[in-house]
């Protein structure tokens, strides 16, 4: 994670505190056409689009203030879908019994992704029911799985 994106985290897990029902999920800048700021923001039942834009407008006036980043860059605030990553401790614990979709770096036993129930995650260590434990830095993401 890049230093703007630990500091953009720790500003934001401050206002967090004060709206204690949001959840960050993730934090990602990156550089597309223009540099964007992405911020991941849930909360039980689902957030919605005034969440979001009040979130936004919170954060915005916080890293005006903190001049955290120098360049222009365009904030975006949304949920992190359906398919949400899980890239936390609690992410994991929180999902634990669903299934996910795993996506690794380089195939494993001839898989580049395999789909099974989260059964644990610990020091490192993912473990899905009726597969041996992967190490996550053989892992490129972990994300639900959605049934259509």
């Amino acid at each position: 994670m890049s230093k703007i994106e630990e500091k953009v985290e720790q500003l934001a897990e401050k206002l967090i505190e004060t709206q204690k029902e949001i959840e960050l999920v993730d934090v990602e800048y990156v550089k597309e056409h223009d540099w964007y700021l992405r911020i991941f923001i849930d909360k039980v039942g689902g957030i919605g689009l005034d969440d979001c834009q009040k979130f936004s407008e919170a954060l915005g006036k916080i890293l005006d203030a903190e001049s955290v980043i120098d360049n222009p860059y365009i904030l975006e605030v949304s949920s992190p879908g359906l398919d949400r990553p899980l890239k936390k401790d609690r992410d994991f614990i929180r999902e634990r019994g669903k299934k996910v979709d795993v996506t690794f770096y380089a195939p494993l036993n001839g898989k580049k992704m395999i789909t099974g129930v989260l059964e644990n995650y610990e020091d490192k260590i993912l473990k899905l029911e009726e597969y041996d434990p992967i190490a996550m830095d053989k892992v490129a993401a972990v994300r639900l799985h959605i049934d259509f």
